[in-house]
């Protein structure tokens, strides 16, 4: 058997019913494109964790693209769709970092559309000035951000003062409020790959209601609402396709993820 021509870590993401929802699956896998000696493309997806081939389709040359879903508000779920068909098939890439995630999905595609094509790779170019600056800005906020809870919430050294928020993630994200959402398997499903990979697997919804349940997870939401209340926290809320604005406070940041949600979230994609 050839080796594969491109290979990169992704879950797979199914419809929901005849909607056009899709949800992620947690497991963690691998898909593998191999140009076969008879001008044909192999695509297969590979269980990581029991090695098991859960997908496996021959694809002619040109007959499909993988491209970026452009209603996912993460960035980084793909879809393999057919011209031939309506057949559609979703992924969520799962490499730690999305610096090369252009150059996988630029390379899946000249396989796809030519069995002879050679992928091409490179590093990810050295941070420009503007990229530089960008990250030195981050990391004193940061440093910042750190001092600050050093301090218990004086921020004094950081020449800021930090007041009790009038509205606390502490209030919202409580195992009595959050209990509803893991009783929608579909929503609890939506969450599994955001779990620790170090719990219990394949995780379950009282596997959720046991981790909001616990010490550590409270503790790290008093955390964030400290660290919202000093409003410093624009540049890293953006990351989570917020905008700025919902980094200066817990009130704001609530509301800006209920708008999201209320906009589809990264899940309502169309699929059609």
């Amino acid at each position: 058997m050839s080796a594969p021509t491109v290979a990169f870590k992704a879950g797979r993401l199914f419809r929901r019913g005849d909607t056009n929802w899709v949800d992620p699956q947690p497991e963690k896998g691998v898909v593998l494109v191999t140009a076969t000696e008879d001008g044909l493309i192999q695509w297969q997806w590979k269980n990581r964790t029991t090695n098991a081939l859960d997908e496996d389709l021959l694809i002619f040359p040109s007959d499909t693209t993988f491209s970026q879903v452009a209603q996912s508000a993460w960035g980084r779920t793909y879809v393999l769709a057919f011209s031939s068909s309506d057949q559609k098939h979703f992924y969520w890439l799962q490499d730690a970092s999305s610096a090369r995630d252009d150059q996988i999905v630029h390379n899946v595609n000249g396989v796809l559309q030519d069995a002879s094509f050679e992928p091409t790779w490179s590093t990810p170019a050295a941070s420009s000035s503007s990229t530089a600056a960008a990250g030195s800005s981050r990391d004193d906020t940061l440093r910042r951000l750190r001092e600050i809870l050093t301090r218990g919430g004086s921020a004094s050294g950081a020449g800021l003062t930090v007041e009790p928020p009038s509205v606390a993630l502490s209030d919202v994200l409580t195992p009595a409020n959050l209990a509803p959402i893991f009783a929608d398997e579909a929503l609890a499903r939506s969450l599994f790959p955001f779990l620790p990979a170090d719990l219990p697997s394949p995780p379950t919804p009282a596997t959720l209601q046991q981790v909001v349940s616990s010490p550590q997870f409270q503790a790290a939401v008093r955390e964030l609402d400290r660290a919202l209340s000093t409003g410093l926290l624009a540049d890293l809320v953006r990351g989570l396709g917020l905008p700025a604005s919902a980094g200066e406070s817990a009130e704001a940041f609530i509301r800006a993820v209920a708008e999201q949600a209320g906009n589809g979230g990264e899940e309502r994609m169309d699929t059609d």
